[in-house]
């Protein structure tokens, strides 16, 4: 009997539209896993970015709240608040920084104030006018220090310090020229 060609060929044919469902099924399942993972990419972007926007807002309330503790009697009330309000940003995320004592770095100082001492070799943050705020690894605000180290380096006549010239940042006008 001849009837196992054709019958052979029309298995042929269905295990390859198997295998073709198959891959097609497997690229789908695919590209749903990525498309998941992608959304909750971004779902925790959108909930990172809308955590930092309402702690940059709440950053003056704490402000208030911890000149209000240096600056008035700690009662009961004010204590409970101020803890309160620091235990729910820390829970968020919110980390402070800027002690006396860190070496200044200029991408998370300002530096407001800069006190000369020939006798040190480095930047040093001396005093900490503002506190400054991270979210994870974010930065929220800087903080604003006075620092204490050595003299800038001296500018040439052409404004010109060891090739590189020197200039306020783009988004600060400069400073004008001081009078004699």
């Amino acid at each position: 009997m001849t009837g196992s060609g054709p019958r052979s060929a029309e298995l042929e044919r269905l295990r390859r539209l198997l295998e073709e469902r198959t891959a097609d099924l497997q690229r789908v399942k695919a590209e749903y896993d990525n498309y998941r993972k992608r959304v909750r990419r971004d779902r925790l972007a959108v909930r990172e970015i809308a955590v930092a926007n309402v702690l940059r807002a709440l950053l003056p309330a704490l402000d208030a709240v911890d000149r209000a503790c240096a600056h008035e009697p700690l009662t009961p009330g004010l204590k409970d608040v101020a803890d309160s309000l620091r235990e729910q940003l820390g829970s968020l995320g919110l980390t402070s920084f800027g002690e006396v004592g860190d070496a200044f770095d200029p991408a998370c100082h300002d530096a407001l104030a800069h006190h000369v001492r020939p006798d040190r070799d480095s930047l040093v943050c001396s005093t900490v006018l503002r506190p400054g705020y991270r979210l994870g690894g974010h930065l929220l605000r800087p903080a604003h220090v006075e620092v204490t180290g050595p003299a800038p380096p001296a500018r040439s006549p052409d404004g010109r310090d060891g090739g590189v010239r020197l200039s306020p940042p783009p988004d600060k006008p400069p400073l004008p020229a001081a009078r004699n």
